[in-house]
Order: structure tokens, then C-alpha cells, then sequence
């Protein structure tokens, strides 16, 4: 559980940084904007893989991680049909396209489906900690982001192709496929289908 606090709390810290204007201008000004981008990647990425450490830790561990409560079958179905719009709406906050204009912030909405789906599916310890934590994240986040109109990764970057919008939706359900049939298994250590 110590590898999987310490990731929650590192990407946890560094993304609510953009929340604090005056500390954000305060490290853009002293490591400049690429610098200020190259650290919150770095710290990001450090944070991420200590959580998928220590979450597929405790998800191969017997003992390691108790369950709380035993959801039922159905929640795991609602899960999987979740996760498909989840998957495309991450793919769309990289992507300029209608569909991340009609969202605003594609990002923190999928943050807030995956969350959502996992904690319904979900009932040990870990996953509570861990999904919990990051969809009250996304929630303050996202009433940081409009009290401060930040427009996000593109900022107003928009697209009127339809192109675009496809593009997005292939790549989130190859996304999705991937992570069912594989990513899912060797990430976290629970195989998804059989």
C-alpha cells in the first residue's frame, strides 16, 4: 500500500499545482515554461508508475489488499460499457476535434468515468484508495479549471473536420480493445477476458 500512497500523493501534488496560479507563475518563471513542462511530465510519469507498482502489487499479493464488500456481477458489465466513451474522451483531449470542443475538457471527464467505473466494480481497499483519490481529484480539478478558464493540454486549439472526430473514436476503441485484451492483464495484474 506504500508504493501505491506515494504515487497517489506525487501525481496527486503535482497536478493540483496548476490549480495555484501564483505558484505555477512562480516555477514558470523560475525554470521558464519548458522546464516548468518537462518537470510536471517527469514528476507525472514518476507518480503514475509508482501508483500501476504498487496497485498491481497489491492485486497479485494475497492478504495484501482486503476487500471491503463484494459488488455484485452486473457492476463489472457496467464497468466494461463505461470504460469505451472513457478510452475516447482521453484520446480527445489530445486530439482537436467537435468532440473535445463539446466537452471542454475531455481529460478530467474521462478521469471521472474510469474512476467511477472502477470504484462500482471494485471492492478492495486498494481500488477504494485509488479510485476514490483520483475522482475527487477530477472534481476539484475541473472546478479549478472553469473558475480559472483554462482551456487544457490544446488550449484553443478546435477542429471542424469530421475527420478529426473519427480519428478520435478509432483510436479510443483501439485503446479500449488494447487495454481488454492485454494492457489491462500485464499493467495491473488482472486479466479483463479470459
Amino acid at each position: 500500500m506504500l508504493l501505491l500512497a506515494l504515487g497517489l500523493i506525487l501525481f496527486l501534488a503535482i497536478h493540483l499545482v496548476p490549480t495555484q496560479v501564483e505558484l505555477r507563475g512562480a516555477l514558470v518563471r523560475s525554470f521558464g515554461e519548458t522546464g516548468y513542462k518537462a518537470g510536471f511530465a517527469l514528476l507525472s510519469f514518476a507518480g503514475l508508475a509508482l501508483i500501476v507498482i504498487g496497485y498491481h502489487k497489491l492485486q497479485v499479493m494475497p492478504g495484501k489488499n482486503p476487500v471491503i464488500w463484494n459488488p455484485p456481477v452486473w457492476t463489472r458489465h457496467a464497468a466494461f460499457t463505461l470504460m469505451l466513451p472513457a478510452m475516447i474522451l482521453l484520446v480527445a483531449a489530445y486530439v482537436p476535434s467537435r468532440i473535445r470542443t463539446a466537452v471542454g475538457h475531455p481529460m478530467l471527464a474521462a478521469v471521472k468515468i474510469w474512476a467511477s467505473a472502477h470504484l462500482l466494480a471494485n471492492g478492495d481497499l486498494a481500488s477504494l484508495v485509488l479510485f476514490g483519490s483520483l475522482l475527487a481529484w477530477a472534481v476539484l480539478d475541473r472546478i479549478s479549471v472553469k473558475r480559472r478558464n483554462a482551456k487544457g493540454p490544446l488550449g484553443t486549439a478546435t477542429a471542424t473536420s469530421i475527420f478529426n472526430d473519427v480519428a478520435v473514436v478509432a483510436v479510443g476503441i483501439a485503446l479500449y480493445a488494447l487495454m481488454l485484451l492485454w494492457g489491462h492483464r500485464v499493467l495491473i495484474g488482472v486479466p479483463l477476458v479470459p
